[in-house]
C-alpha cells in the first residue's frame, strides 16, 4: 500500500471531529496516507458529560478538548475549522463553508462521513424557543443560565405563586440524558444551594420528568429501569410516565397523560432531552446517489459501513443505521476504527469485513454515589454501578491533563457541596446553540462577524479611512 516517489498518497477526507470521526483520525495518521478532518467547531466533544457543564460541576475546557491539540502528534493529519455543505458521491468531492466568508471543495479518494446528530422535536421546532436542548458547549451554558437564573429569579419573585413558577423544572425525555440532568437539578437543590438563599428554600424546587415510555432508562432492561424509578422518586423527581408533550411556551409545559387527558406543568425552566435526528449531511448524501435513509434520517449503510454502490465511502456512529445499533460513543469509536482499518485493507487489495459491534455496556448516574450500569449480562445500581460510571467516564475523557481535575471535581461535588462552575450570563449569549435553524436565526448574533473582513480583505481603496478625529 506504500505509494511510489512520483505517486501521490492517498487521501481520506474525514468529516466530523466526534468519537467516530476522531478515532479514524488517530488510526489513518500511522498509515502512508494523506488525512483531512472537517469540523464546523475546534473541539471534540464528550457529550455524555454536558449535564456536568449545565449543572456547574465541569467546565467546558474539561470535556472539550481541540482537535488540533489531540491529533497534535500526527502530522500527516490536517484539521480544518470549515462546514461541510455538500458532498458529490459522483465527482468524490466535499464542498465546505470557511466562516461563512469562503466555499472550498476538497477531493478525496475515500471519505468517512461521522457529522453526528442534532437535537429532534419530532416536528415541533416551535418548542426550541422555551425547551432548549443540549448538544453542544454553548447548549450547555445556556441551560446552566436558565437553571442558576432560575433560583435567582425565584429569590425576586414577589409571591408565592412566582416563587413555584421558577422552582418547577420540568424535563422531557427520560433517557440518560433526561435522568442525569434531573437527578443533578434536584442534588443542586437540596444539597449544593443549601443556606445560600433568604427567601427562598432551594430544596422546594420540584423537577417534573415527562416520558412517552412506561418507565426511565427503557433500554437498561426492566429491572434497571424500575430501580431507577424508584431512586429518582426517592430523591424527590416527579415521574411523570405514558405522557406525551403537546406544547411548550414561556408559562411551561403541557402534556397528554396516560389516560388522554390534558395536563399544564406551570414552569420557569423546560429542558428538551426526548430526541435526536441525524445531521443533515445524510438526506446531502441521499440527494447525491442511491442512498437510503431510516425514519431518524440516518443513512443505511452496508454491513462493512460503506455507502451501498460507493464502497470508497463510510458513515459511521449516529449517522448510520445498521442492524439497530444505539446512537452511543462505543459504537461511534468502533465504527470509526472499522471504517479506517476497512481503507487500510482495501489499499492492500484485501477484501472488505463485516462491522462487528461488541457492547461494552451502558452506564447512567442518577444521583449522588448512585447510578445503574449494565455490563454484558452483569447488571450493577447504587454505589457499584457509580463506580462502572466513574471509571468508564474517566477512560473515555481525552487525555491525562483532563482526567485529573475532573476526578477532583467529581469527589469535592459528591463528597462536598462544590459546584466550582456556577458562573452563567444574565443575557442570551447565543453561540453554538443546536436550535432549529428558524429559531436560531431569531436569537443568535452573527458568528464571526469580522470573518469577511480577514479571510477576504477588501480592496485598499474599498478600506474605510481613520476617523475625524484621528490625525
Amino acid at each position: 500500500m506504500s505509494p511510489g516517489p512520483d505517486t501521490p498518497a492517498h487521501r481520506v477526507v474525514i468529516v466530523g471531529g466526534g468519537f467516530g470521526g476522531l478515532f479514524a483520525a488517530r488510526w489513518l495518521g500511522r498509515k502512508k496516507v494523506d488525512v483531512t478532518l472537517v469540523d464546523r467547531r475546534n473541539h471534540h466533544l464528550f457529550q455524555p458529560l454536558l449535564y456536568q457543564v449545565a449543572t456547574g460541576m465541569l467546565s467546558p475546557g474539561q470535556i472539550a478538548p481541540p482537535i488540533r491539540n489531540v491529533l497534535r502528534r500526527r502530522s500527516s493529519v490536517r484539521v480544518e475549522l470549515a462546514e461541510v455543505t455538500d458532498i458529490d458521491l459522483a465527482a468524490r468531492l466535499v464542498h465546505a463553508d470557511l466562516l461563512g466568508a469562503r466555499q472550498w471543495t476538497i477531493p478525496y479518494d475515500s471519505l468517512i462521513v461521522a457529522a453526528g446528530t442534532s437535537q429532534s422535536y419530532f416536528g415541533h421546532d416551535e418548542f426550541a424557543r422555551w425547551a432548549p436542548g443540549m448538544k453542544t458547549i454553548d447548549d450547555a451554558l445556556e441551560l446552566r443560565r436558565r437553571i442558576f437564573g432560575a433560583f435567582e429569579l425565584a429569590e425576586l419573585a414577589d409571591d408565592d405563586a412566582g416563587r413555584r413558577h421558577w422552582l418547577t423544572f420540568v424535563v422531557v425525555g427520560a433517557g440518560p440524558t433526561g435522568v442525569e440532568l434531573a437527578g443533578q437539578i434536584r442534588d443542586l437543590a437540596t444539597r449544593c444551594l443549601r443556606g445560600e438563599f433568604r427567601r427562598i428554600d432551594p430544596s422546594a424546587a420540584r423537577v417534573v420528568l415527562v416520558d412517552g415510555g412506561t418507565g426511565p432508562l427503557a433500554t437498561f432492561g426492566h429491572q434497571l429501569s424500575a430501580r431507577a424509578a424508584r431512586e429518582l422518586e426517592r430523591i424527590g423527581v416527579d415521574l411523570r410516565l405514558g405522557c406525551r408533550v403537546t406544547g411548550v411556551s414561556r408559562a411551561g409545559a403541557t402534556y397528554t397523560d396516560p389516560d388522554g387527558g390534558t395536563v399544564e406543568v406551570g414552569a420557569g425552566t423546560v429542558i428538551w432531552a426526548a430526541g435526536v435526528q441525524a445531521s443533515p449531511l445524510g438526506a446531502v448524501l441521499a440527494a447525491s446517489g442511491d442512498v437510503g435513509l431510516d425514519r431518524q434520517g440516518r443513512v443505511e449503510v452496508a454491513p462493512d459501513l460503506s455507502v451501498p454502490g460507493h464502497p470508497e465511502v463510510y458513515v459511521v456512529g449516529d449517522m448510520m443505521a445498521l442492524d439497530d445499533l444505539p446512537g452511543v460513543a462505543e459504537v461511534a469509536m468502533q465504527g470509526g476504527l472499522h471504517a479506517a482499518n476497512s481503507i487500510v485493507r482495501r489499499l492492500g487489495g484485501k477484501e472488505p469485513v463485516p462491522f462487528r459491534y461488541r457492547d461494552l455496556g451502558s452506564v447512567a448516574a442518577i444521583g449522588r454515589f448512585d447510578a445503574v450500569a449494565s455490563v454484558r449480562r452483569l447488571r450493577l445500581s447504587g454505589f457499584p454501578g457509580w463506580m462502572v460510571w466513574f471509571f468508564v467516564h474517566l477512560a473515555f475523557l481525552e487525555g491525562f491533563g483532563n482526567r485529573l481535575p475532573t476526578m477532583v471535581r467529581w469527589l469535592r461535588s459528591m463528597v462536598g457541596r462544590s459546584r466550582a462552575e456556577r458562573q452563567f450570563s444574565t443575557a442570551h449569549t447565543g453561540g453554538d446553540l443546536s436550535l432549529p435553524d428558524d429559531v436560531r436565526g431569531s436569537v443568535q448574533p452573527a458568528p464571526f462577524p469580522l470573518a469577511a473582513e480577514v479571510l477576504d480583505p477588501p480592496a485598499p481603496e474599498e478600506r474605510p479611512g481613520p476617523p475625524d478625529d484621528v490625525t
